[in-house]
Formats: structure tokens, sequence, C-alpha cells
């Protein structure tokens, strides 16, 4: 095989989302579209029913395993773009994006482990720099809704008032759709590393944990991790759980793109909970009910209880019928510093985590792929700073969201 006989490459292609994934890129590419692709994994019989189950038996695959790098390295050198829907990523995610790195590949993923996230920046940034790797953490539900809603919401802002925001507020409307283990396992994993180290805990305080050293941000953000009142929307607010995740990947954005939303910029994300008193007692049930699960998780016997009897199993996930009737409506609120304000929403047609995580996934590694190397420096990009107008296009056209502005 020749070097980057594939635009694409699929790794963990018969996990839960990779195999909606897969299925996706055969609806829109086939087996002999514009976008040369494969899958891979490590077990050829998984592999096989995985082409059965979609008929593309002509679909080329490799066997790699994500612990062994020789294999790895035979997967990368065949891709322009490898994506990964191998987590949890803090236990499996590493060998794969040291490979890419140091062999200059692009590379794509769904994680929402922002501890991982930055971890990689710290180890890997350097090299990927020297060798030309773009590597874009965070390309699917976590975080692009949030990352290219802020950047298409100011870029609006931009067009109508000649200046960007200086605060922007994410809230969820509405949302539906089912959890996978995948999800899950990541999530205990994050309580089970804070647990044991403090200097973990401290940074997952920090607004800023995953910004460049030299950002120079100093504004104090808003957390909501309570119940809320916002005079904005007229209703109670409630944590959203990919909060953590998403404000740390926007103010990452703001510092790729230089500082463009401002040095003193603040973003927040929360769920709408209603106006009433049963909105004030469902937001704050929200805030209980997060915090007594990542407590639980946290705790080994708790944790256990948890694995072992409530929480799905890695595999498991929403049913085809769950992904198809969920979605996702995000409403985004911006005001300028002289207290212009402009509405936005950004809305999805399916599951959020995974109907429509894997089709985002797919088109920001399709629009990845399309990035020539003279256009964008190899480094740690979030979405909205290499992706930007290119991939909202896309998800437009491709994977059923919608991004508008809104009237009063």
């Amino acid at each position: 095989m020749t070097s980057n006989q594939y635009d694409i490459v699929i790794f963990g292609a018969t996990s839960f989302v990779g195999q909606i994934l897969t299925g996706y890129m055969m609806q829109q590419y086939g087996v002999d579209g514009d976008i040369k692709w494969a899958i891979a994994g490590r077990s050829e019989q998984k592999i096989n029913e995985l082409k059965d189950k979609f008929q593309a038996q002509a679909i080329n695959h490799i066997l790699a395993d994500a612990g062994d790098e020789s294999q790895l390295e035979n997967m990368v050198k065949q891709a322009r773009v490898l994506v990964s829907t191998v987590g949890p990523y803090a236990l499996y995610g590493e060998p794969l994006v040291k490979v890419c790195v140091n062999s200059g590949t692009d590379y794509c993923d769904l994680t929402g482990e922002i501890q991982w996230y930055k971890r990689m920046v710290d180890r890997y940034e350097a090299t990927a720099k020297k060798t030309g790797a773009r590597i874009v953490h965070c390309s699917g539900f976590d975080s692009l809704p949030s990352d290219l809603g802020v950047w298409f919401t100011q870029n609006k802002a931009q067009q109508a008032f000649g200046q960007m925001c200086q605060q922007v507020k994410l809230r969820v409307a509405k949302i539906k759709g089912g959890a996978s283990g995948g999800t899950v396992a990541s999530m205990v994993n994050i309580a089970k590393e804070a647990a044991k180290d403090p200097a973990l805990r401290k940074e997952l305080q920090n607004p800023y944990s995953v910004c460049p050293s030299d950002h120079g941000f100093k504004t104090r953000q808003d957390n909501i991790n309570g119940a809320v009142f916002d005079e904005d929307f007229n209703a109670w607010v409630g944590p959203f759980v990919m909060a953590a995740v998403n404000t740390r990947v926007v103010h990452r954005s703001n510092a790729l793109l230089n500082n463009a939303y401002g040095d003193d910029f603040k973003y927040d994300e929360g769920m709408l909970m209603g106006k009433d008193k049963k909105g004030k007692g469902r937001a704050r049930n929200m805030a209980w009910g997060l915090t007594a699960f990542m407590i639980l998780a946290a705790i080994k016997p708790t944790r256990w209880v948890l694995e072992k009897f409530i929480l799905p199993k890695p595999g498991q996930g929403p049913s085809a019928d769950e992904q198809l009737n969920g979605m996702f409506d995000m409403r985004f609120v911006g005001k300028t510093s002289d207290g212009k304000t402009i509405k936005t929403r950004v809305t999805g047609d399916r599951d959020p985590g995974y109907g429509s995580t894997a089709k985002m996934l797919g088109q920001a590694a399709v629009c990845l792929s399309k990035i020539e190397k003279e256009e964008k420096d190899g480094g740690f990009w979030t979405p909205a700073s290499i992706y930007g107008d290119d991939l909202v296009d896309r998800l437009i056209q491709h994977s059923g969201l919608t991004f508008e502005v809104l009237g009063d």
C-alpha cells in the first residue's frame, strides 16, 4: 500500500459510535466516492460483522490494536486523517495521538475528557508543531455545537454591530438522547483520576486549563453548579454536564484566534429548567444529581456498585429509534461591551451524543482532510480555530444541524 492511500481512516469502527459513523460514511460517500476511506480495529471478526451489517464488504480495513504502536504506525502511514472513537481516551488514546504527532498525520476524535486533552497538549504540542500534525480533539457533541455556536454568534455580532461580544451564554433549551457505556466510562474515569490527584482537582477548576500558557486571560468566569435565575432567558438554569469541557474549548479557541473575542471575554453554559418554582426545583435536582454521581464514582466501593448494577456497559447505548428520535436545541445570547445583544440557536436532528455526533465527527474529518498543510500549521487546534465556517456549512448541508440568528 502506498502512503496516504486513504483520506480518512476510522479507528474503532466496531465501537458503538464507530458503527454509527461507518454507516453514515457509507450513506454519504459509499465505496467509490470522492472521499477515500477505510475502517480499522483490532478484531477482524467484528470488522467483518460490521461490513455485513452495512453491506460494505468492499470497504478496505486495517487491523490495529490501540496498545500496539507498530500496528498503529502501519495504520497511520496509510491515512491523511485518522479519526478515533476508541475511549475512554485517558485509558486507550495516547499511543495513537503519539504516533500521529510523530508522523505528521492529522487526527480528530470525540473526546470529552478535558484532563486527557490537557495532558496531550502538554506532552505533544511542541512536536506536532514541528511535524505538521494537526490534532483536533472534541469534534463531536463535545464540543462542536458550543465552539462553533460561539464562533457563529461572534461573526454575526461583528457583521451586525462592528464588534465582537464581550460575553456569550449558552443555554440548553431542549435535549433528548441516551447515554452510552463509553461516555459513562469516561465520566467515571475522570472522577476516579480526580479522587487520587489533588493537582488534577485544582486543574479541573481552571476555566483556562487548555489555553496556551501565554494566553493572559484573567477574567473570572461564571460556573453554574446550582440553581440560578437567568434574567436574559427569564428562567431557572441548572448545570450542564458538558460545560466543564465545552467552556474550556471555547476559551482555547479565543486564544488560538489571537484573542478575537477579547481579553476579557466571558462564557458559561447551563440548562434551562423553567420559569416557576418547579423549574427552580429541577435545577437544584440536576445540580445535586451530578454532584452525587461524581462523589459515588470517585469512591471505590460505590463505583463498583454503579459499574456492576446500574450504569450501561461499554458497547451499550441508545437504540436506533432513540437515536433517530433524539435532538438538541441550544440557545446563545451574546452581549457587546456597549450593551448590544444578539441571539442565536444551534439545533441537531438526532440523539446528540451518538446519532448527531457521528455525523458531526464524519464531516469534521472530511473538513480536516481538505485543509492543506500550508493553510494551517501543526499543533493542537480547536473546532472553531481550524474548521470555522467551512464546517458550519458542512454541518448544515450534511449533518442535520441548523445555525440561525433569532429575532427578539
